[in-house]
């Protein structure tokens, strides 16, 4: 049995930000080739390139589901430029830290991030 903080177990049992937004400013689609997770990322950017909203929909373990959850909440009200700094580790830290064997989880919710920042910017 896996070892998951609170703040994981919270993420998983009550995701935030869970959808998709129509029309978004940016948008990826990944799939964990570690073990077959999914997740589609979407968000709105204001004024002064912030990003307003963000959803998320994901098909995975709890570490993948905590991970998009916890990802959307970081960079909702932060500016493109501080989502791009983000790391696998910070969305771990933020979560608290993951087990060992499913860090894979943070690598695909920050590879979605940077390929909808990617797609933004084009």
């Amino acid at each position: 049995m896996w070892d998951y903080s609170d703040k994981v177990k919270d993420h998983f049992h009550n995701p935030r930000n869970v959808g998709e937004i129509e029309d978004p400013d940016g948008m990826a689609e990944v799939v964990s080739m570690a073990c077959g997770d999914a997740l589609k990322i979407t968000f709105k950017v204001g004024e002064h390139e912030q990003i307003i909203d963000v959803k998320c929909k994901v098909a995975g373990c709890v570490s993948s589901i905590a991970c998009a959850s916890a990802l959307t909440e970081m960079i909702k009200g932060i500016t493109i430029e501080e989502a791009i700094k983000i790391t696998d580790q910070d969305i771990t830290d933020y979560l608290g830290g993951l087990p060992a064997g499913k860090t894979h989880a943070s690598a695909m919710v920050q590879e979605a991030l940077e390929k909808a920042l990617e797609e933004y910017k084009r």
